[in-house]
């Protein structure tokens, strides 16, 4: 099969879908690679490095588009991307289709059949592909609050961990998935004090026994969320429903009573965010204030640190895309963990919680797989 790396083009978005290392499997396998020339720049991998690792560098993303017949990316494709695409093509990337009409919309007409990261599963019932990204977003989240929590970006003045004889700040996480656990963590490594709300007892007591009751855990009802959120310093939103919109869990309303200077930081915004208030920001310009709370809801997060973010996640995908390669659309067939990846093939929207979200019709894949 030939495979295609064009560079990404989202704003601020220093990724690679694959990292030299990874196109030496393809090639070992018997593919052939296409990497548009300066891809993996953000990373620090030369053209000199992905051809020592056996792709064909080319100088536009066009000729990866014509001529390949899988393309490896990291964010979703933007517009001048998705109608480069065609029927018997694969994309596999992350989609993040639920709370964007207009790019479900050019793919459906693309006729392509576009695999998500964030829907592929595993035997135990998680997300591997999302798995390392939201590790990285969760971390991150705390590093972005730290920053606009400083009085010169708007917050409060107040430093996450405090100094002996202040009192630290107060970080809310709603959510104890992967990237509520990072968040906590990084947050408690700093000194401040964290609370986890979660409607899963079971992962509060998990979340419990791991950090030895360094981090309050509560079962999320609206009076513990207003509890809270109205005497957080820091709320993280880290709710995730696989493939569907993020509900709203924190409205207008209630920034009212939230501290003046407060930060929040909206993680779920690739799935629309889980605030009533939540826009997609950029690496570029990350913040903006309602209601007196500093928001941060970069779409890309983990772009901001490519390196770390490009091998975890071409870690994470390696297996996935080496049996797309070598199978085609027979490993979707073979594999129910990338049927489950299966968004949209030939013109249907094959993943139900997109097509719910977004009031489409919804094509089991059953139906509409043909290899």
């Amino acid at each position: 099969m030939r495979v295609g790396v064009p560079k990404e083009i989202k704003t601020h978005e220093y990724r690679v879908g694959l990292t030299p290392g990874a196109v030496r499997e393809y090639v070992a396998a018997g593919h052939s690679v296409l990497v548009e020339s300066k891809a993996g720049a953000g990373i620090g991998a030369e053209d000199e490095a992905y051809r020592k690792a056996g792709a064909v560098v080319v100088e536009t993303a066009a000729e990866i588009f014509a001529q390949a017949d899988m393309v490896v990316k990291v964010k979703e494709p933007q517009p001048s991307e998705w109608v480069q695409l065609r029927e018997e093509q694969i994309l596999f990337t992350y989609l993040h289709l639920a709370p964007d009409p207009d790019q479900t919309k050019g793919l459906l007409a693309s006729g392509c059949t576009a695999i998500a990261y964030e829907t592929v599963t595993d035997a135990k019932g998680g997300l591997p592909l999302l798995a390392p990204m939201s590790e990285v977003a969760g971390r991150l989240s705390i590093e972005a609050a730290g920053a606009a929590l400083k009085r010169s970006a708007g917050g409060r003045g107040l430093l996450l961990g405090g100094v002996p004889g202040v009192q630290p700040a107060r970080v809310v996480v709603i959510g104890g998935g992967v990237v509520g656990t990072h968040a906590a963590r990084m947050a408690v490594g700093l000194g401040a004090e964290v609370t986890v709300l979660d409607r899963s007892i079971p992962r509060l007591r998990e979340l419990d026994e791991q950090f030895a009751g360094r981090v309050r855990t509560r079962f999320s009802t609206l009076e513990t969320l207003e509890q809270e959120v109205f005497s957080a310093d820091v709320v993280i939103g880290a709710v995730l429903v696989p493939g569907a919109s993020a509900p709203k869990l924190v409205t207008r309303a209630m920034l009212r009573h939230m501290r003046r200077g407060s930060v929040i930081v909206d993680v779920a915004i690739d799935q629309g965010g889980c605030f009533e208030t939540s826009r997609a920001t950029t690496h570029a310009d990350p913040t903006y204030e309602v209601e007196g709370v500093v928001h941060y809801c970069v779409a890309n997060m983990p772009g901001a640190v490519p390196l770390t973010s490009s091998y975890a996640l071409t870690n994470a995908t390696l297996p996935f895309g080496l049996e797309l390669a070598n199978k085609g659309l027979r490993a979707v067939v073979d594999n129910r963990h990338l049927r489950e990846g299966l968004n949209i093939h030939r013109g249907r929207l094959t993943n139900k919680a997109v097509a719910d979200s977004l009031g489409l019709p919804f094509a089991p894949v059953d139906e509409t797989v043909a290899v």
